[in-house]
């Protein structure tokens, strides 16, 4: 299981809606399968991620500089341009951690505890 400190720091970093707005639409940029890496192309500019999802460049700004800081997206710049991707071992690791909670719950796998009816 994941230690509870880093996936407390992970879930309050996710907290704002425009932090978990800006996560979702890296973490949904790429082919389903995959995760989003800088180094794999899957990544977004942060001046274009501001426009598509309606936030103010200097509030972009911050809320990039806080998911960088829990640990759940990468920047790299490139010439004047700042490229951030999802990193790849923070989404395992909120998958583990739901995948846990839901009894390993999904395509399968069996679930724990009683069923109802």
């Amino acid at each position: 299981m994941i230690q509870i400190e880093r996936l407390a720091l992970l879930l309050k970093a996710l907290a704002h809606p425009n932090r978990l707005k800006i996560f979702t639409r890296l973490a949904t940029c790429c082919l389903p399968g995959t995760t989003c890496e800088v180094e794999n192309g899957a990544a977004a500019c942060v001046g274009e991620l501001g426009a598509k999802l309606g936030i103010a460049p200097s509030t972009l700004s911050h809320h990039v500089k806080e998911l960088c800081r829990s640990g759940l997206i990468r920047t790299t710049r490139r010439g004047r341009r700042i490229v951030c991707g999802v990193d790849a071992a923070a989404l395992q690791a909120l998958s583990r951690f739901f995948g846990e909670l839901s009894g390993g719950a999904g395509p399968g796998t069996k679930r724990r505890g009683r069923r109802r009816g």
